[in-house]
């Protein structure tokens, strides 16, 4: 039976917490669940809806909890059952909703289940993950290839036959086609929700299915840069990816799993999806299915989270978006965990605060449901890690060219003058996991707090306003005509329609709206109150400063 929903989530605003960098409680160098009730205070005052806690649970953490072993327990380093379950009931006493980050393409190595499955050809769980024999010639069955280098298969010893890893060797992929392995994580779905959870973010969620035919992926050639989910130094993206990822069957299984999660009341869903098209497979999972439900309630991809950023580049998404997807509901991030801060990938090695601004208004101003990552809203810039500081697999294999996800993921910055920013228990004397990031001291919390026109005072102010205006959480959105330093667009809901307009430049320019751009209408009054500067009204032109940001009323 379907449960109530409240729909909370969407245009909502979810903070994306990364465990091991938030807050360490107990002074071993790395932070924990505790350390994460005390903060929930910063994520309350700040007024995001929800909180995304990246991986907890039990595993060896050669992909820092992205390599499961137990689906339905806390790794010890990050406390206990007994710690999250205060977590979540200090969230809900706030008002916080609680998702959780769970991986079900892949399993650890060391999870009981692929320990099994290894042992033999004819164990209950062989077939639980994909194996195929070699080739004639010893090689592996198809030429699939990791995302974090080299073949995506590795040979097992026991078996004698190769297993498929998307990722790291230590990462084997479950067989969806199998209805156990089906059953197995739908249980430890319900586990979750019973405990207590809001819902969940979906960890690669078009990656459970591969073919079954084991089918080569046809070659693309070197990419030239232009797609921010792709990087050029990186083979896997010299792949179409048709074969192994993105398979039809998985829309059978997500409505599976969307009928468990909507057992439960006012919960959600977020998936998120890698893909050579991201915004087709959003628009897929997105759309309504058999019963009229969406496979999942809203889905992400990557087209904000490279570096192109300009009005032009956004303009041509979210045009693409409003065609091939239509009513889907999306959720945009700016900066994740993978992926290096957009304070330092959109404004260099010296961003200017403005953009910083600029960015959090068009994030929250987007129809869909915002999902801000911790140091968002302290414009924290992406740190410099050296090769031998380094932890993430994936940059030490791809390195120098790319350095990987540590920079996005050093500690968070609480207290300026704190040698480990805060982030250790008092007295502690274990180094933090990472170093922390000394570009970071002068934007720490604390400083921040109070300080008129800082960043962390634009969100909050931001985060406060949008409340009032119904049009940015519930509005459609229209493109305006394209330009090349402003990108803007009208919201709108029961009547009341909003203008939202940015500069997107470091340059000064008059804007005036075309009037070929059937959503425009007369300018009337600015929203001043939500806290943005830099455009001054002229009749129906607009006077941007660099960076600067309009919201205002059409007639």
């Amino acid at each position: 039976m379907k449960a109530s929903n409240s729909g909370w989530w969407r245009g909502g605003v979810i903070y994306q917490i990364y465990p091991r960098s938030y807050q360490d409680s107990n002074g071993d160098g790395i932070g924990d669940l505790p350390g994460i009730t005390r903060r929930l205070d910063h994520i309350a005052a700040l007024g995001a809806d929800g909180i995304w806690l990246s991986p907890f649970f039990k595993s060896p953490m050669k992909d820092f909890g992205y390599d499961i072993s137990d689906y339905c327990d806390v790794d010890p380093m990050f406390g206990t059952l007994a710690d999250f379950k205060a977590l979540v009931e200090r969230a809900h006493e706030l008002g916080l909703k609680v998702m959780i980050d769970q991986v079900y393409s892949h399993t650890s190595d060391q999870h009981p289940w692929f320990k099994e499955s290894r042992s033999s050809r004819d164990n209950p769980k062989a077939d639980w993950y994909v194996w195929a024999d070699a080739k004639d010639d010893g090689t592996p069955p198809n030429n699939w290839l990791s995302i974090f280098g080299g073949s995506a298969w590795q040979w097992d010893t026991r078996r004698r036959q190769y297993f498929l890893h998307n990722f790291l060797t230590s990462q084997p992929d479950l067989n969806f086609h199998h209805p156990e392995v089906q059953q197995a994580v739908l249980d430890s779905v319900k586990f979750w929700l019973d405990f207590g959870v809001d819902g969940y973010r979906l960890d690669v969620v078009n990656f459970y299915f591969h073919d079954r035919q084991l089918r080569d992926n046809p070659g693309r050639g070197m990419p030239d840069g232009s797609d921010p989910a792709v990087s050029p130094v990186n083979p896997y993206a010299w792949q179409w990816h048709h074969h192994d990822k993105s398979q039809p069957e998985n829309l059978a299984f997500l409505q599976r799993l969307r009928a468990l999660v909507d057992q439960y009341p006012d919960t959600t869903m977020v998936g998120e999806i890698g893909d050579d098209d991201g915004l087709a497979r959003v628009a897929q999972y997105t759309a309504a299915g058999p019963d009229g439900l969406p496979m999942l309630h809203m889905a992400y991809c990557f087209d904000l989270l490279g570096e192109p950023h300009g009005s032009t580049y956004l303009h041509g998404v979210f045009t693409r978006f409003n065609q091939i997807v239509g009513s889907g509901w999306p959720c945009w991030a700016i900066t994740n965990h993978d992926i290096p801060r957009v304070a330092t990938r959109w404004g260099g090695s010296n961003p200017p605060a403005g953009l910083l601004k600029a960015a959090a208004a068009l994030q929250l101003s987007l129809r869909g449901t915002a999902c801000l990552y911790q140091g968002d809203e302290l414009g924290l810039p992406e740190a410099d890690i050296a090769f031998e500081d380094l932890q993430d697999p994936y940059g030490i294999a791809m390195w120098p060219e790319f350095k990987g996800r540590d920079g996005c993921r050093t500690p968070m910055a609480w207290e300026s003058a704190a040698p480990d920013l805060g982030f250790g228990a008092a007295g502690a004397s274990t180094a933090p996991w990472l170093p922390v990031a000394e570009s970071h001291r002068a934007l720490a919390a604390d400083r921040q707090r109070g300080q008129a026109g800082s960043v962390y005072e634009t969100y909050r102010a931001l985060l406060a306003w949008r409340r009032g205006v119904p049009a940015l959480i519930h509005g459609e959105m229209a493109l305006l005509d394209v330009h090349p330093q402003v990108l803007a667009f009208v919201r709108e809901h029961a009547g009341e329609r909003v203008l939202c307009a940015f500069n997107l430049s470091d340059a000064a320019v008059v804007w005036t709206p075309q009037a070929s751009s059937r959503s425009a209408g007369t300018l009337g009054a600015v929203l001043a109150d939500s806290g943005m500067h830099g455009a001054a009204v002229s009749g129906n032109s607009v006077a941007f400063e660099p960076w600067g940001v309009l919201f205002a009323r059409l007639g």
